[in-house]
């Protein structure tokens, strides 16, 4: 008798084709940008280990995660290429927030 291993892949439940159109200057298309933020959130929140106490059963959960993870990152954090947080390099807040003003 075969058991599933606990690095299995997941099941494929739904998948949808969404057709996307532009004209995008190809001169300009990178995915430089995502991949770093993809590598950020990885290395930022343990929701995205598999395996771990952090690792969110519920999309709720995640969702809430990443909304406070965005939040901090955005408002709270500065960044040391920006030497402010990116919402005040936005004109959006004129401080750092801090983590009682955020919550």
């Amino acid at each position: 008798m075969k058991f599933p291993s606990a690095y299995a892949a997941g099941e494929l439940v739904n998948a949808r084709p969404i057709p996307v159109s532009g004209n995008p200057n190809p001169w300009l298309i990178s995915t430089s940008h995502i991949e770093r933020q993809n590598l950020t959130i990885r290395m930022q929140l343990r929701r995205f280990t598999r395996l771990t106490n952090a690792f969110s059963k519920k999309l709720e959960n995640l969702k809430a995660a990443l909304s406070l993870h965005f939040a901090w990152y955005n408002f709270c954090r500065i960044h040391s290429s920006l030497r402010v947080t990116p919402a005040m390099q936005a004109t959006l807040t004129d401080h750092v927030w801090t983590m009682a003003e955020l919550f």
